[in-house]
């Protein structure tokens, strides 16, 4: 997600500083509200969602702050932040009488304060395009009454709108922020416990022995190493930082070419956001805005996800008849007990959140719960089995902070997306926007889609995935949907899209990172990254080509079939766009790819 990407670009720095005790604890008390309101019971909205607020407060703006005037203007906003939010906590009872009706001057004085500190929050994590596209959407809700024609609105009462978005369970407190609180906190908690540990080196070890031989070999090692890290990071640039360590400079030293390198690196960790469970949190996101729940979507997403990293392999072999790409040494692979050894950090509670979601039932984030206890637990042995308490503390240390600063950042994406959202329900604008992409499509469906997926490359450019995915499918959604794509599948459709610039010109964070690790022009390596990902731009059309693909839950007969049928098509166009062949051919196989996913 770019999501996290921001969180780590930021954080890059600030996890190299030394863990002060500060941090560690509100890290610590970050984890235990998390967890604790899991195992608690039913905790009122007014209450859990403003807490989340306030201990994002201080990460965002004292933790990351860069220069001594935000720093000190980060503890002003985190302390008067905090008030605000103790306030709507602790008079929940009242406030949710109130029914978003504000009775005086402080509330409304407190509802300003708190939308302006959501924005501010959001600028200081990820910078200004979010917060700008907020803003403009409050200055819509406000002043829309003066915008002429079909897209203006009859206006909004000030008292009103702030107040349904401050002390009402919608805006700054709705469903978005819940998913937030209760979901994607506890998998980020559980990602930070897997990377504190050896789960990482057990990820590498593992890709190293199945692909490490093989043509290619450093280059598949840092598909598979990045769709492992990536289901449980959700963040291209924090697989691009932690596998990208280790594979590129493996890639480099076998003298593959730089841009390729770092394209491979930068390719691979995207998918990170499209592979179940994690999904850099929009799995979570689509469960609130579908109502399907999350075991249908995790098999809904994991055969695109699986041709997506099976079309970067093909893509690697496609490159292997232009360059020598050689294997990894054997003397640089892990042999078969250290495989075995370091797989159990990872592999231990992966299987107890699988068992626990699908044979005993329970919920993703109480299933997450009793996973993260089991990666605690594995944090008190270093990769030899070696018990260290001290070990245990130090990297228990790190997975607090880690985790701490992590939900702050997606918190703080979550809660500005979330005005955004509250705003577009208050004025109707959602519907318009749909009656206008209905109206340009001319109620097709297939010119609606292209018209979605430049909306969502558009805005994906300038915003976190996850917050360009809510924007989109909150406006375009209810289009395609009216056009007879099932739900699901045009949430999936546009999530993808939403992918798009993290290998897409010019706004590439990926590529980027990528490319600064490798010492290449960062152009070289997006359009190499482009042919290698060509699956992100197709496979989101083959979904609707081939709707069976998303239905593994329930007829994994035809999902296997339509997979099969879109892998043969993707394998010849990525031959056609990449491999060392007659510029005749390279066309055929292009074309014989696309007709046999979208026609055959």
């Amino acid at each position: 997600m770019h999501a996290l990407t921001s969180s780590h670009t930021v954080g890059a720095s600030a996890a190299s500083r030394p863990l002060s005790s500060g941090w560690v604890a509100l890290g610590m008390v970050s984890v235990a509200f998390h967890l604790g309101l899991i195992f608690y019971g039913l905790t009122p909205a007014l209450v859990s969602r403003p807490l989340h607020m306030a201990l994002l407060l201080p990460w965002v703006l004292v933790y990351m702050a860069k220069t001594p005037y935000q720093r000190v203007s980060g503890w002003v906003l985190t302390l008067l932040g905090i008030a605000a939010c103790g306030y709507i906590a602790f008079n929940e009872a009242a406030l949710a009488n109130q029914y978003g009706f504000i009775d005086n001057h402080l509330q409304l004085t407190l509802g300003l304060f708190l939308i302006a500190l959501a924005l501010e929050a959001a600028r200081r994590a990820i910078g200004w395009p979010l917060p700008l596209v907020a803003l403009i959407a409050l200055l819509y809700g406000a002043f829309g009454q003066y915008v002429p024609g079909a897209f203006g609105h009859p206006g909004l009462p000030l008292q009103s709108m702030v107040g349904t978005l401050t002390i009402a369970e919608g805006g700054l407190w709705g469903s978005l922020t819940g998913v937030s609180v209760g979901v994607v906190a506890i998998f980020v908690i559980f990602g930070a416990v897997l990377n504190a540990g050896e789960a990482g080196q057990g990820f590498m070890n593992l890709a190293s022995a199945v692909a490490g031989r093989l043509t290619g070999g450093a280059a598949k090692v840092s598909v598979i190493s990045s769709a492992l890290m990536g289901s449980i990071s959700g963040s291209a640039s924090a697989n691009v930082a932690s596998t990208g360590a280790i594979t590129i400079p493996s890639m480099v030293r076998l003298r593959y070419p730089r841009s390729f390198a770092g394209a491979v690196e930068a390719v691979a960790s995207s998918g990170g956001q499209i592979m179940p469970p994690l999904m850099g949190a929009g799995a979570f996101v689509m469960v609130e805005l579908t109502g399907t729940p999350y075991t249908q979507i995790m098999a809904a997403a994991t055969l695109p996800a699986v041709l997506y990293f099976l079309t970067v392999w093909v893509g690697i072999n496609a490159y292997a008849t232009r360059h020598d790409l050689q294997p990894v040494d054997a003397s640089e692979r892990p042999d078969g007990k250290e495989v075995l050894i370091t797989s159990l950090f990872f592999a231990v509670p992966f299987v107890l959140l699988l068992e626990r979601i699908f044979n005993g039932g329970y919920t993703p984030q109480y299933a997450a719960s009793v996973a993260i206890f089991a990666g605690i637990v594995l944090l008190l042995f270093d990769v030899t089995l070696r018990f260290s308490l001290r070990g245990f503390g130090v990297r228990l240390a790190d997975a607090a902070v880690t985790a701490g600063r992590q939900i702050a950042v997606i918190g703080a994406i979550i809660i500005c997306a979330s005005l955004v959202i509250g705003v577009l329900s208050l004025t109707g604008l959602g519907v318009k926007i749909t009656s206008g992409i209905l109206s340009l499509s001319n109620d097709m469906l297939w010119p609606a889609l292209l018209l979605t997926a430049l909306a969502c490359l558009i805005l994906g450019m300038e915003v976190p995935t996850t917050a360009a995915y809510v924007i989109c499918v909150s406006v375009a959604g209810p289009a395609l949907i009216s056009l007879g794509l099932e739900p699901l599948l045009a949430h999936l459709f546009v999530f993808w899209f939403a992918l798009l610039s993290t290998i897409t010109p010019p706004v590439c964070g990926g590529v980027f990172i990528a490319a600064g690790m490798v010492g290449e022009n960062w152009l070289k390596v997006a359009l190499k990254a482009m042919a290698l990902g060509i699956g992100l731009y197709i496979i989101p059309l083959a979904m609707v080509a081939n709707p069976d693909v998303i239905r593994l839950a329930f007829n994994p007969v035809g999902a296997v079939v339509d997979a099969l049928k879109i892998a043969v098509g993707l394998t010849a166009i990525s031959y056609g766009i990449i491999a060392r062949k007659t510029l005749w051919l390279r066309l055929a196989l292009t074309v014989l790819g696309a007709a046999v996913i979208f026609i055959a």
